[in-house]
């Protein structure tokens, strides 16, 4: 039962990862039910200490997201599939998938940055970015999603990739 829990999250990350590639979006469609789907199969997995060991990971993964969608630096579907993912992997395993997601995400943002030669401007926009943090303001609307301009990842493929070699390496017998 356990290989139909990581077979099922793989399988909703590869859905979303195709959403995300298609129309830049993940939909609702598949990210509430994929959540509730992975705490029902840890559930079946494993009793309560898998539904309680779910509903962690779906809610650390949705409270660790939730400020970069506050401040519009994220979708709300990425963040939704992270809440998903984590009921699928748990809080401990969803730490390394979202680690991962993120360093996979970032290398497909400095290719981009690098392709459409926007090292200047990405700099200019961190600083901005920085700059609001500490000054406790948000960003301005010319570096979140709401710029047509800006340069955005689709997070999803990239959360979708740090799954995919996450269960794969488990099932291999690497644990990292």
């Amino acid at each position: 039962m356990k290989q139909a829990v990581w077979i099922l999250g793989s399988l909703l990350a590869a859905i979303a990862a195709y959403t995300d590639w298609r129309w830049r979006r993940i939909p609702n469609w598949l990210t509430i039910p994929g959540a509730v789907l992975g705490i029902i199969t840890n559930s079946l997995a494993f009793g309560w200490p898998g539904a309680k060991h779910s509903i962690l990971g779906m809610l650390l993964g949705l409270g660790l997201l939730l400020p970069l969608v506050l401040i519009r630096s994220m979708g709300a579907g990425d963040w939704k599939l992270a809440g998903a993912v984590g009921a699928f992997y748990g809080p401990s395993q969803l730490l390394t998938i979202l680690l991962w997601g993120a360093l996979l995400g970032g290398l497909m943002a400095l290719i981009l940055i690098i392709w459409r030669r926007r090292m200047g401007q990405t700099l200019r926009n961190m600083f901005h970015i920085f700059a609001s943090f500490f000054s406790l303001h948000l960003p301005s609307s010319e570096v979140t999603l709401d710029n047509p301009d800006a340069i955005k990842i689709p997070f999803g493929i990239a959360i979708a990739m740090a799954v995919v070699l996450y269960s794969a390496g488990h099932s291999w017998g690497f644990h990292p």
